[in-house]
């Protein structure tokens, strides 16, 4: 019976499996069957097979506690993202797991949801798990200044708060958003609507900025009421498009300014009868999956999330075997996937 199974009878269950144990029935020393289990240091490779198997036979595994608190932290990571229901979190996560397994670690993955009191939180659950280090899309400046303080290193992704404190990979929020505006303006559309959930993180506030940046390079007179706030969902986004494509004189064009954003717009425009991109133009930053399925489909910035999560790895075991190293901050390009979602305005066709 292996260990942990319940003894016949209704009995305890069993205790769990020893390392001495496997070292006895492998007929080595505790410390050979440690070297072959934890593959550090030299073991025979007959011996090494030997004790796997007889390890796996036995039901046999690691005490995790035991050996961080002998090597001071983990062979896991702590990632902390805001929304694992957006694939764009999901998609970043996805490409952290597959590095992280590469190098042997695991990923212990958590979920914020946006609360800068959650996230706090999970920071002080990492510090107590030892973990070797932190990938955070942060909610506050908080989180990094503190994991730093802790000395656990730590990765700001898709946006910074702690510009000087700790490395970061992010996109080139301005420069795709200005490029997205500007095939706008080229289109003719001079009434274009930026919706946007939020102006005061890195990834708002440079979308912002490239909007107004392309505006400003065409000579084009911007209308600040177009700038429309909407919310963190789809149905607030919704109801915030309905009233903005409602006004006396509504956009010939909507820029997203992201992909929750950009189904809320959709939605608003199937429901007033607005065909897509015949009466609206829209555009949004963040390409996923249901932007290609509809038709027609829906111009996008492609972050690529995946590319991000393994950029954001690599730069924390770097941070990890360099922990003196200078602080950097990668910037990532993102490129334009075109659809059929645009086209000039009405009036100029």
């Amino acid at each position: 019976m292996k260990s942990g199974q319940a003894a016949p009878g209704g009995s305890h269950p069993a205790p769990r499996v020893t390392i001495r144990e496997v070292a006895n029935a492998a007929g080595v020393s505790r410390s050979t069957a440690s070297r072959a289990l934890t593959g550090r240091g030299y073991v025979a490779p007959q011996v090494r097979d030997r004790v796997r198997e007889v390890a796996t036979r036995l039901g046999y595994v690691p005490d995790a506690t035991a050996r961080h608190l002998r090597q001071q932290a983990s062979q896991s990571i702590g990632v902390l993202v805001s929304d694992l229901s957006n694939p764009f979190y999901a998609g970043l996560a996805a490409g952290i797991s597959q590095q992280a397994r590469k190098r042997q670690y695991t990923m212990m993955l958590a979920d914020d949801g946006g609360s800068p009191e959650v996230e706090a939180e999970v920071a002080e659950a990492f510090v107590a798990l030892r973990v070797a280090g932190v990938i955070v899309t942060p909610v506050s400046a908080h989180v990094s200044t503190y994991l730093a303080r802790q000395r656990i290193p730590v990765v700001e992704v898709d946006r910074q708060f702690a510009a000087g404190v700790c490395d970061a990979v992010v996109v080139d929020n301005g420069s795709a958003a200005r490029q997205l505006t500007t095939q706008l303006l080229d289109l003719g559309h001079r009434r274009i609507a930026l919706v946007i959930d939020e102006m005061h993180w890195t990834t708002g506030r440079d979308r912002l900025a490239g909007y107004r940046a392309a505006f400003a390079a065409s000579g084009v007179p911007l209308d600040d009421s177009l700038v429309v706030t909407a919310g963190w969902d789809v149905d607030a986004a919704r109801i915030e498009a309905h009233k903005l494509l409602g006004r006396s004189e509504p956009p010939t064009a909507v820029f997203a300014a992201n992909n929750v954003l950009a189904e809320g717009v959709w939605r608003a425009a199937a429901e007033l009868a607005l065909s897509i991109p015949e009466q609206l133009s829209l555009v949004s930053f963040d390409d996923v999956s249901w932007m290609s399925l509809v038709r027609p489909g829906v111009t996008a910035v492609a972050q690529d999330a995946v590319a991000l999560g393994e950029t954001a790895v690599s730069q924390l075991f770097e941070r990890i075997q360099s922990p003196l190293a200078p602080v950097r901050t990668v910037l990532l390009s993102a490129t334009v996937a075109a659809r059929g979602s645009t086209a000039p305005p009405s009036g100029a066709r």
